[in-house]
């Protein structure tokens, strides 16, 4: 015996909202993210739970009858507030997973002919297809922070100064990205080092990207890792670090810049070399290899080597987004006071040309 029309009614509806939120997660994945494999595990599970039979999607049509609804009248009284992407997501993941359980339940209903089974499955995927969407949004969002400043610490030659002591003035001078080097520490040591200058980039609300050390980066939970070519494959990295961390990867080339977006590299950092004079720290950048690479690999690209305040502008120029700086900062007699001088620099040169 057929299920009543009311029956065939909630059918419908549920299929109707489970199609459209996981084709919002589908899109998110296609043309946000440009994630082939996420776009098509959501593609394929809002194929396979599409109705198949003729004989169903016709006593489903003809149940339907949306003018006659009454929740089509229950709208909300006030405007509903604007929403982030990833907030988006959350409610057409949730509009998905409640329109599972409630097809689920049917299932249940004699004449239905709907497999409980496969929408049960079908839930938890969604579940962690949500997870995995939500940690590549965040992952994005913090990728688009990666530009400006990065002033690096490091765990050797700062004299008598604790790391931490050296950060939490770099933060107080307006740092927004700290990167913490020491790969000649003990590991001990380092982790205690980690521990406290994540707390500290937690407090200023600033990113916190490890050099190297992928088992410290996940101890300390850091926003990110930072690879040279000497490290392990970004690819590697990838498959160990929670899907919302960055991964950040130094290359010499524009062969090594593609081979790592390949990988899922977040961003680049390279070299800009720079001309000998009698004044080093004046000197300007003659690497073309940066305006290569931004040319070539769409991420974001952060130059490292001696800069200073004073060739700043000529480093943006090259096509970097942003420059990681070390010496000038940490020898200088206020660290604060040169990295606000630093950021200063930086910020005139992003100004536009009159």
């Amino acid at each position: 015996m057929p299920p009543p029309k009311a029956i065939l009614r909630i059918i419908d509806a549920n299929l109707n909202r489970l199609g459209e939120g996981l084709r919002f997660m589908e899109e998110a994945a296609r043309f946000v993210l440009d994630d082939t494999h996420l776009a098509t595990e959501l593609k394929n599970l809002r194929h396979r739970l599409s109705p198949k039979d003729p004989t169903a999607k016709n006593a489903y049509l003809d149940a339907r009858d949306a003018a006659s609804d009454i929740g089509a009248a229950t709208k909300p009284s006030t405007k509903e507030p604007v929403r982030h992407l990833s907030q988006a997501v959350v409610a057409n993941a949730r509009r998905a997973e409640e329109s599972l359980r409630v097809l689920e339940e049917l299932a249940k209903t004699t004449g239905t002919g709907l497999d409980g089974a496969e929408f049960q499955s079908a839930r938890f995927a969604v579940y962690t297809l949500e997870k995995t969407l939500l940690a590549r949004l965040m992952r994005l969002d913090r990728a688009a922070l990666i530009c400006g400043l990065h002033a690096i610490v490091g765990t050797v030659s700062l004299g008598t100064r604790p790391p931490a002591e050296i950060a939490c003035e770099m933060l107080q001078g307006g740092a927004r990205i700290i990167l913490l080097h020491g790969k000649t520490t003990p590991r001990l040591k380092f982790l205690d080092i980690a521990l406290r200058v994540a707390e500290l980039c937690r407090e200023y609300k600033a990113l916190f990207i490890m050099s190297e050390a992928l088992d410290i980066a996940l101890a300390v939970n850091a926003d990110g890792l930072h690879l040279s070519q000497d490290d392990l494959p970004v690819i590697v990295a990838r498959r160990l670090l929670p899907t919302n961390q960055l991964i950040g990867r130094s290359v010499r080339s524009v062969t090594e810049a593609r081979q790592a977006h390949a990988d899922g590299a977040d961003y680049l950092s390279c070299e800009a070399v720079f001309t000998t004079g009698a004044e080093p720290e004046r000197s300007a950048p003659s690497c073309a290899l940066l305006a290569e690479i931004k040319k070539e690999v769409n991420l974001p690209l952060i130059a490292t080597g001696d800069i200073t305040q004073y060739n700043v502008t000529d480093v943006l120029r090259s096509g970097a987004d942003g420059v990681a700086v070390a010496s000038a900062l940490t020898n200088a007699h206020s660290v604060k006071t040169a990295t606000q001088d630093i950021i200063k620099a930086l910020e005139v040169s992003c100004e536009p040309a009159k």
